[in-house]
């Protein structure tokens, strides 16, 4: 056995399971009178005309599955994507923008978008497809607020540690497309959803900060979030401004489960971390381990996930619980990271690296993380493969391990000493999938 290959193998299965252009082809099937998405069947002879939308890292491959199936029947549709992650799309445009940062690239889409679903009306359909990143990639600015607003913001949350709940829930209240009201925007239109979660537990009003699903934050509750994190006196004035107009009832909130326009609103999960997480459990089997998902629900610091999964793998090295040896242990979900230096990494990276510390001299161990969109972070690493070697090695070449950590680097650790998982845009986003090989 290679455990680094197989690692490697392991994780490739789980990309292939959550591919969003095999769950869209699924999800949608057409004859001559009939389009069928998911469980809804639409007669093609009352619906006037069709609109394609929707923004995330997943978003290019799930609008070609779309095309694939209907091309000829779109009337007009948008895509916004990550730098890199577009796709050749023949009857929409394809505008790539800005991730994790927003910037005036997303700020046009989100305006495409926009337009697009205003322009429709009570007898059209609007199809919106939603992955991870749109949040980011469709900065709308509220009345008042600027673009650098919206971007200072974001850039103070990604590193705060808040959680993507609590993110989602200031960013909802800064926009005019986030938190539902999207939908309020195609309204009376017919509005569909197909979404690719990359949040814990496939929650719809925190898959792309929802902007076609019903929102039950409020203002208040972002305000809280900023005291929370100690960020009140950091935000920009007017965003300071804007939330606590808006807990004070002064202005209007987004659109909550009760109101009327959810009628003519379904949202669908066509791919998540489960999924991905079952196929990486097979594909291990399928190589002689012993495998267990100990959960597609992670969430809390790298920290102390990366220490969570180490003492899992140690004490089956040690005592062949709860799995007996050759092992694969598997987590699935999205922790998160305090920066306090000024390095470069992603959380898989500093994941890895946290799982490199503490396993440093217990041999037949190998950790692989990574994200599965296939980058982590700002960089074009997915994540990271360590061993028990991996400190010594770094070492060995004037490297030290906690010194990286403790600035948050460790894109420049791995780039430097080796053990850099590249994939490349995967065209999918599940989260991220976390796996210790016990040989």
């Amino acid at each position: 056995m290679s455990s680094p290959a197989d690692a490697e193998e392991i994780f490739r299965a789980a990309i292939a399971a959550a591919s969003t252009y095999e769950a869209m082809t699924a999800s949608i099937e057409r004859n001559s009178k009939t389009l069928r998405i998911s469980s809804l069947s639409f007669d093609l002879k009352k619906t006037k005309r069709i609109f394609v939308i929707g923004a995330g890292k997943a978003a290019s491959s799930m609008a070609l599955a779309v095309e694939d199936a209907i091309g000829p029947l779109i009337a007009d549709g948008c895509i916004v994507t990550k730098y890199g992650h577009g796709r050749g799309l023949r009857y929409m445009r394809v505008i790539e923008a800005g991730h994790p940062l927003p910037d005036s690239k997303g700020l046009a889409g989100s305006r495409e978008l926009l337009s697009i679903a205003e322009g429709a009306g009570s007898a059209d359909l609007v199809l919106c497809l939603l992955s991870g990143g749109a949040s980011a990639l469709l900065p709308a600015p509220a009345p008042g607020l600027t673009l650098k607003d919206e971007q200072r913001t974001t850039e103070l949350l990604l590193k705060s540690g808040a959680s993507i709940v609590e993110m989602n829930a200031v960013r909802k209240h800064l926009s005019l497309i986030k938190g539902g009201l999207l939908a309020r925007a195609a309204y009376p239109a017919r509005v569909l959803s197909l979404i690719v979660s990359d949040v814990v537990g496939d929650d719809l009003s925190t898959i792309a900060s929802g902007p076609t699903a019903p929102d039950p934050s409020t203002f208040a509750d972002a305000l809280s979030v900023l005291k929370k994190y100690g960020l009140i006196s950091k935000a920009p004035p007017p965003v300071l401004k804007r939330l606590k107009d808006g807990a004070k009832g002064r202005l209007e909130e987004t659109p909550k489960p009760d109101e009327r326009l959810f009628r003519r609103v379904d949202n669908f999960i066509v791919a998540n971390n489960s999924s991905a997480l079952e196929a990486a459990k097979a594909k291990a089997e399928a190589l002689g381990y012993n495998a267990i998902i100990l959960s597609s629900t992670i969430t809390g610091s790298v920290h102390d996930t990366a220490g969570f999964l180490s003492s899992v793998a140690l004490e089956v090295k040690k005592t062949g619980n709860p799995v007996a040896r050759p092992a694969c242990i598997l987590m699935g979900g999205e922790p998160t990271v305090k920066v306090a230096g000024r390095g470069k990494g992603g959380r898989m990276q500093e994941f890895a690296l946290e799982c490199a510390l503490r396993l440093k001299g217990d041999k037949g161990v190998t950790v692989l993380s990574a994200g599965t969109d296939g980058t982590d972070g700002p960089t074009e690493a997915a994540g990271a493969i360590v061993d028990s070697d991996t400190v010594r090695r770094a070492g060995m070449m004037g490297f030290d391990a906690e010194r990286f950590l403790k600035n948050n680097d460790s894109y420049n650790f791995f780039k430097k000493s080796g053990g850099l998982f590249m994939t490349g845009p995967t065209g999918t986003n599940v989260m991220d999938v976390m796996m210790a090989i016990i040989e």
